[in-house]
């Protein structure tokens, strides 16, 4: 197991692919913001996470393994975020005009995220997704569910999510 260097830190995190949820330590240099890690430019090819929780939903009821050291395939991230009560400021600056968040259910896998997301004031919210070209969207003021895990009930103030692995919805 790799040491955690002084440069180094833990972020709990949870990460959700299409069959499971992590739930751990993520392992990321000090001076990245780990709450967009997915969107920087030094992303690497696995997440690094420690004291692991998995939940795999492949077939019912779903399987729970603790594991102390898990790599996951970035590729294969549709969302991530901070544990909470663990938050970075936001990633965008409150007072820029003509923004507006706009409410939006994004399908993450077996989970639902009732969030907003951030927009041109004047657009609709499908011309903003067409236009969009961004690996990594901002949720915010996340609410998010899974029928398959009625005690799951989370609310996060950002996570972001691979707009071409998910489905939106709007209300």
């Amino acid at each position: 197991m790799k040491q955690v260097s002084p440069d180094d830190k833990l972020v709990p995190v949870m990460i959700y692919t299409q069959t499971m949820l992590v739930h751990g330590e993520l392992l990321a240099k000090e001076s990245v913001r780990a709450s967009i890690l997915l969107r920087t430019q030094g992303v690497p090819n696995y997440l690094h996470v420690y004291q692991a929780h998995v939940i795999v939903f492949g077939g019912m009821p779903p399987k729970s393994y603790s594991l102390p050291e898990m790599f996951v395939a970035t590729p294969s991230v549709i969302a991530f975020h901070l544990t909470p009560p663990t938050q970075d400021p936001p990633d965008y600056d409150p007072t820029e005009i003509n923004r507006i968040m706009q409410p939006l259910d994004v399908m993450i896998g077996s989970f639902f995220c009732k969030g907003h997301i951030r927009v041109a004031g004047q657009t609709e919210i499908s011309v903003n997704l067409e236009v969009m070209r961004t690996s990594w969207l901002s949720i915010y003021d996340s609410h998010i569910t899974n029928p398959f895990l009625p005690q799951f009930n989370m609310q996060v103030p950002m996570m972001v999510v691979s707009p071409t692995q998910v489905h939106f919805a709007a209300e």
